[in-house]
């Protein structure tokens, strides 16, 4: 029985040496042997009933110290690789702060706000002050100031989001002009972005999009100067070698009015299937103020000009 002892001894020392690489694979050896079902000592107790009375005693004594040497060397066991795994985990999380830190991928602007920047920065190099309105406005700022007539469609249920019978969705930004020249005399220079809102829903309008207007007021404010500017914004946007051209057209709020195109900056004029074949792509409508619209803010329109232009963003 001696033998027996030493034998499972030498077994478990043998399968420490061999076997334990884990805490797992300490807790399944240690199984083997302590288990109170199915473990080698735990067997041996089982014996008991077979060993003559006499030598019951010794045997229980030498069961007893194999399992106490047995439960001993697990726990040392358990220990070491309790701190092995405690450092391979403290060496796989280790950081080198010395390193250069990874870069951090960042979203992009909208590309409606990367044009607006654009476009700010353009026309803020001409010496243009940034204006922003309010989205709610009332009829008279909308529409009357603009000597926009009481009959004109554009006043229509269907064309304007109303809120009451006053006020209403800012349909251009146009309003802001008003705002503008009532609150301050000429010289005037201002840009006016934002968001503008029409009762539109079909393939190729939205009731939301976002327009940037522009406001010169001053003496001797002519077509010729509106001409100059433009010729130097759409060559900063689309190219050095982009030219404008102006055709007539009709806005309440200018007089003279005009469609301003540009060539196509995809075939450079001598067409294709995005300019329709035309050599030319319409980007905005200008002219000259009103001089009702200069009189209803209270500026003299025989002293001063003014020049108004509104750019679409959506189009681009």
């Amino acid at each position: 029985m001696l033998e027996e002892l030493a034998a499972i001894k030498q077994e478990i020392l043998e399968g420490i040496e061999k076997n334990a690489t884990s805490r797992s694979n300490a807790f399944e050896l240690r199984k083997q042997y302590l288990d109170s079902k199915v473990g080698k000592i735990g067997q041996l107790m089982k014996q008991m009933k077979t060993i003559a009375p006499e030598e019951r005693a010794e045997f229980g004594k030498n069961v007893n110290e194999l399992k106490n040497w047995a439960l001993e060397k697990f726990t040392e066991l358990d220990e070491k690789m309790k701190a092995l795994e405690l450092d391979l985990r403290y060496k796989s999380e280790k950081i080198d702060v010395t390193m250069p830190s990874k870069k951090v991928k960042t979203g992009n602007l909208h590309p409606i706000t990367q044009m607006r920047n654009q476009l700010i920065d353009v026309f803020a190099g001409m010496g243009f002050e940034i204006y922003e309105g309010t989205e709610i406005e009332n009829d008279y700022y909308n529409f009357t100031a603009l000597n926009t007539p009481a009959d004109h469609p554009a006043r229509d249920m269907q064309d304007t989001f109303y809120l009451s019978p006053e006020f209403l969705l800012r349909t251009q930004t146009s309003a802001g002009q008003i705002h503008v020249m009532e609150a301050k005399k000429p010289p005037i220079k201002i840009l006016s972005p934002g968001k503008v809102f029409r009762s539109d829903d079909d393939a190729t309008h939205s009731p939301m999009f976002t327009q940037m207007e522009g406001l010169v007021v001053d003496e001797k404010i002519t077509l010729c100067d509106l001409k100059g500017m433009l010729d130097v914004f759409v060559k900063k946007i689309y190219g050095e070698n982009t030219t404008t051209r102006l055709r007539p057209s009709y806005f309440p709020f200018t007089e003279p009015s005009v469609e301003v195109d540009v060539s196509c900056f995809e075939c450079g004029g001598k067409g294709c299937k995005l300019c329709k074949g035309t050599g030319w792509i319409e980007i905005l409508g200008a002219g000259i103020v009103n001089r009702k619209v200069l009189e209803n803010c209270d500026i003299d329109p025989d002293k001063y000009s003014g020049l108004a232009f509104g750019i679409g963003r959506y189009r681009y």
